[in-house]
């Protein structure tokens, strides 16, 4: 096939499922608060919430808000970090969380409006970008489990370890991550890091209003040059694959 005329059907496959799903610029996604926990899952999720550093790239931003309007994120253009240095309305981490082979595993996702990954020889990022670890304890009972492992989405593959050494957890429990850009490869990604980092307000799968739950379902934060990780990790279609793909135990 043709690749203009492949690059131009995606392109038109993109813009046909995105065309009913209203984008916001990138600075005005309003995000939500943090809420107060009810169940264990949302308890643990809370308790085990990473801190994040950023050593290069974008700072995380809200993608989505209340009525399900999405951010458009940004073109890629200048430096890795240019237009995207943290939202004035505040920041967003999301998750999702459910048993997979007998470990509790707590997914977390930071959306940015563009990030560095090579598509070909002409370009080294593009608009629209996601970065997702998970945190594998023994119980949703945020008052009696324990840190097994963690997984995180690396350079060219997911990170994973069954053991989390002390130095990479603040106050024992968080999960302490450094967004970067790999020196060889130019994709942005997640790796362990001794540096403190941000929290973000915390938001569940379960506890976004379906209009905004609907809308990470289904917007498509690929464009004509994005390669096949530009997904939301935790709908349905991503969730379960990353939990297979990320598992570190044998």
């Amino acid at each position: 096939m043709n690749l203009g005329v492949f690059v131009l059907g995606a392109l038109l496959f993109f813009m046909a499922v995105n065309a009913n799903i209203p984008t916001i610029d990138h600075d005005e996604v309003q995000p939500f608060e943090e809420m107060e926990p009810t169940t264990d899952s949302e308890k643990s999720a809370i308790k085990y919430k990473p801190q994040l550093h950023i050593s290069d790239g974008c700072h995380p931003y809200p993608v989505v808000q209340a009525d399900g309007s999405v951010s458009a994120g940004l073109k890629w253009s200048g430096r890795y970090s240019s237009g995207c240095k943290g939202s004035d309305l505040g920041s967003q981490v999301y998750s999702r969380s459910a048993w997979y082979k007998g470990k509790w595993a707590i997914m977390y996702a930071w959306y940015f409006p563009k990030g560095a990954n090579p598509v070909s020889v002409f370009g080294s990022g593009h608009r629209h970008y996601w970065l997702h670890a998970i945190v594998w304890t023994d119980s949703p009972n945020p008052d009696n489990s324990t840190i097994l492992g963690a997984s995180m989405a690396g350079t060219t593959n997911n990170e994973k370890t069954s053991t989390v050494k002390s130095k990479y957890l603040a106050n024992g429990r968080s999960l302490k991550l450094d967004s970067f850009v790999g020196l060889w490869t130019g994709i942005q990604a997640l790796r362990l890091t001794k540096k403190s980092g941000e929290t973000q307000d915390l938001i569940t799968w379960e506890q976004l209003t379906d209009e905004a739950r609907d809308a990470l379902s289904d917007f498509s934060f690929e464009s004509s040059e994005s390669r096949e990780w530009v997904v939301m990790p935790l709908r349905d279609s991503a969730f379960k694959v990353l939990l297979k793909n990320s598992y570190p135990f044998r």
